[in-house]
């Protein structure tokens, strides 16, 4: 009985239901964790003020957010040094951030909840966002312009937030003169030496020359000084504000308004205010620049970089993959030798992808990039220009990493195209290359769409050969911008993926980074989702399209 069910292979198909169900519960449940973890990032936790003394010590007021919870059996607390009472099964600790780190030194606390001898969530109490040293919690005071108490007691919160809201709108203008109007100054400024320096390199620098690029130098020398003034009346207007503050010591000390980002009280917040400062901070992380070594703030840049690699590697790879494939399929003789090239194909599928980053960066940066900067960039010297890591390198590194991919899944379209579709549409009189590009092509184009699919899913979550060929911690501009070209191929740029590696693993502050891995996470998923269903739909359609031709 045993041997015939066996020999019936219901087994097998129960094992391989089993293996694929436990492959889905093992991928929703990954999922499930980053999603709860980075959508509850920037939901406002409550301020709790501890009463807690430790045995022998005096009383002390510990102020943070209960970020986790730690149970230990009470034996291996024991063989860590903790000392146990014999009624004690279980050992149970609690991360308490408590922020304040240029007072205290760190920014997370364990404490013991048997030593906590009362907990509380007063209204008054407050949390900084800064634009250093992370977060503040304490207590407002009063409000200083220029040295000078300006409002104190009740009116000092509101007094507060318009002093924020204030210098947050200058700020906000500063970054628009720093990055666009001097930027591009700047920018100016070193395209006009460079031209210099081209000239004096092909002995065509003359008196005509040097009054040219003088005049224009002088012009933007005018603008520049304009802007500077500008710049420093808004530093001047940004750095007289200041908030008085007590900690959970009771200390006082004043925090500048230049350098915080934004104020509130979680324990007085209704649904609605929690509602709002969760979009205002999801806009945020959408929007903004990195601050804090990547801990803080936003990640525009590097999901800027990530969807403009993805897109240049996508219009690289995807004509060398179809050309490739049409070849071998339509044209090559089938025989050894393009036996022997399938093989390396699908063999390069399976190569590991720092071994691109490797080539990409011997070959690709130093030797072509180089030899470009050589031929077209000398007054560039001894700077590089191409020869060095960039945006460009990059996407071609991919695009090589992925052209198997959209090689293999090209020639299978082509491979399940009617050999009637071809012979009709020769009949009909048209020749080879017509009837390859009017009707053999559009009919394969699913086929292409979803290798290009597989491309962009690989592509968008790779790290390692990025981390040769281009992406850095922090890029100071974006490689696309007002200024000409415009698309800066040369530039280095930011990566989700580089970033959750830096954030995860090089970060100075480990539990401060956590909760924005998640959240990062969450959004590369995100990402790599909305890519591949732009081409998925594509796809559909092309699929209908020619579904009656194919039948």
């Amino acid at each position: 009985m045993i041997k015939a069910w066996f020999k019936s292979g219901t087994p097998w198909v129960w094992l391989n239901a089993a293996a694929v169900s436990t492959c889905l519960i093992m991928v929703v449940g990954v999922l499930g964790l980053i999603v709860v973890r980075g959508v509850g990032h920037f939901w406002p936790a409550p301020v709790i003020q501890f009463s807690y003394q430790e045995p022998g010590g005096p009383v002390q007021t510990i102020i943070g957010e209960h970020i986790d919870t730690s149970i230990t059996p009470a034996a291996m607390a024991k063989s860590t040094g903790h000392i146990m009472a014999d009624d004690e099964d279980t050992l149970v600790q609690y991360l308490i951030k408590t922020g304040n780190r240029d007072i205290t030194g760190a920014d997370f606390r364990w404490i013991l909840e048997r030593n906590i001898q009362q907990q509380q969530t007063p209204a008054e109490l407050m949390v900084v966002e800064r634009r250093e040293w992370g977060n503040f919690y304490g207590q407002l005071l009063a409000v200083k312009e220029s040295g000078k108490i300006i409002a104190a007691g009740d009116q000092a919160w509101p007094a507060a937030q318009a002093r924020i809201d204030q210098a947050l709108a200058i700020f906000k203008e500063i970054a628009h003169l720093e990055k666009k109007e001097v930027g591009a100054i700047n920018y100016s400024l070193e395209q006009l030496r460079l031209e210099q320096k081209r000239l004096e390199l092909n002995n065509r620098w003359d008196a005509a020359a040097e009054q040219r690029l003088a005049a224009e130098k002088a012009e933007l020398e005018i603008d520049y000084k304009k802007y500077q003034t500008q710049l420093s009346e808004l530093y001047r207007q940004i750095r007289r504000d200041s908030l008085v503050a007590t900690t959970e010591g009771g200390k006082e000390i004043e925090i500048p308004v230049a350098k915080v980002v934004r104020i509130f009280q979680p324990n007085t917040m209704s649904r609605f205010d929690k509602v709002w400062h969760y979009g205002a901070k999801l806009v945020e992380f959408l929007t903004d620049d990195p601050r804090e070594a990547n801990t803080e703030g936003g990640i525009f840049p590097a999901i800027f970089g990530t969807v403009m690699m993805v897109i240049m590697m996508s219009i690289i790879v995807t004509p060398f993959g179809v050309i490739a494939a049409v070849y071998l399929r339509e044209y090559a003789k089938q025989g050894f030798i393009t036996r022997l090239i399938r093989i390396a194909v699908n063999n390069l599928a399976g190569v590991p992808s720092i071994v691109y980053g490797v080539f990409g960066l011997g070959f690709f940066v130093y030797i072509l990039g180089g030899n470009i900067d050589q031929l077209f960039f000398p007054e560039a010297a001894p700077a590089p220009v191409y020869g060095t890591p960039g945006l460009l390198w990059a996407s071609i590194t991919l695009a090589l990493l992925t052209l198997p991919v959209v090689i293999v899944s090209t020639e299978e379209g082509l491979a399940r195209i009617p050999k009637s579709i071809r012979e009709g549409s020769l009949a009909l009189g048209a020749t080879k290359l017509e009837t390859l590009w009017l009707t053999v092509l559009p009919m394969a184009s699913p086929a292409m769409m979803t290798g290009l699919i597989l491309a962009v899913a690989r592509a968008a979550g790779e790290v390692a050969p990025l981390m040769l060929v281009g992406v850095v911690k922090m890029a100071p501009t974006l490689p696309l911008d007002g200024n000409y070209p415009f698309l800066h191929l040369d530039r280095k740029f930011m990566h989700l993926g580089f970033h959750i590696y830096d954030v995860g693993f090089q970060s100075p502050n480990v539990e401060a980074a956590r909760p924005l891995v998640y959240a990062t996470s969450l959004l590369l998923v995100l990402v790599i989702v909305g890519l591949n269903l732009s081409a998925i739909l594509i796809r559909n359609h092309l699929r209908e399209k020619y579904r009656a031709l194919e039948g």
